[in-house]
């Protein structure tokens, strides 16, 4: 099966400081990819260098078969990234329909007709089209900004930390609908996160991550070990 997304020796940072030691991965149809590792590894730093925020010093990227790895962020999602950053960054003073509207922007053509399918994902949504997105919940609005990175039909998503400060039942739902899109679309997941018990329900490949670069690939099996994960995270 070819990789919808290829990372081969990626190196990057900032200021002449090296971050990411020679990263490699893929991550193939219906997959979901999880990251995971200690706090100042360099996960959040290779989320940005994929969407191109961060300059890409060697390696390559390369996404459906094209090579991204030095073209500009809008480009990127233009061929079919999408990416939820960490701390969600929606347009708090837009409404719900403005925000997915934002998103859309990235390819109209596909976005057409993607609104209804992006938000049945998301019913809350529905219910708030023309609800100002900065009244919403931390919950609510982590939905909006995965729906706003879908509505573009991406062929890659990348999020960060997606179940940062939203409520326990909420992650479990966004882990459960994340899977759910995987395995109907066959989009490609990249997830950067630190609850555990999310990785081990919908993730099934884990790369560790520890000084910059990938240490060790985990299997939905050893997703369980407790004793495992602690010595990777440090806990």
């Amino acid at each position: 099966m070819s990789a919808l997304l290829d990372v081969s020796g990626v190196e990057a940072g900032y200021g002449g400081g090296r971050v990411l030691n020679g990263v490699s991965f893929s991550v193939g149809k219906g997959e979901v990819l999880a990251l995971i590792g200690r706090n100042g590894v360099g996960k959040t730093t290779l989320m940005r260098t994929l969407i191109g925020l961060v300059n890409l010093d060697a390696g390559g990227i390369t996404l459906d078969g094209e090579a991204i790895g030095h073209r500009k962020p809008y480009v990127r999602a233009q061929r079919g990234m999408g990416y939820v950053p960490q701390g969600r960054e929606i347009f708090g003073a837009l409404t719900v329909a403005e925000n997915l509207q934002v998103g859309a922007q990235a390819n109209r053509a596909k976005a057409a007709g993607m609104r209804e399918k992006v938000v049945s994902y998301f019913p809350v949504l529905k219910q708030r089209y023309q609800q100002k997105a900065g009244t919403m919940s931390g919950g609510e609005q982590q939905q909006l900004a995965i729906a706003r990175a879908l509505i573009s039909a991406p062929v890659v998503l990348l999020l960060d930390e997606p179940s940062e400060g939203i409520q326990p039942s909420i992650v479990d739902l966004i882990g459960e609908t994340l899977q759910q899109i995987a395995q109907e679309t066959g989009i490609g997941v990249v997830l950067v996160e630190q609850d555990m018990g999310m990785v081990e329900r919908i993730a099934t490949r884990c790369c560790v991550m520890d000084k910059g670069r990938i240490v060790e690939t985990l299997s939905p099996a050893q997703l369980g070990d407790e004793q495992l994960i602690r010595q990777y995270l440090a806990l």
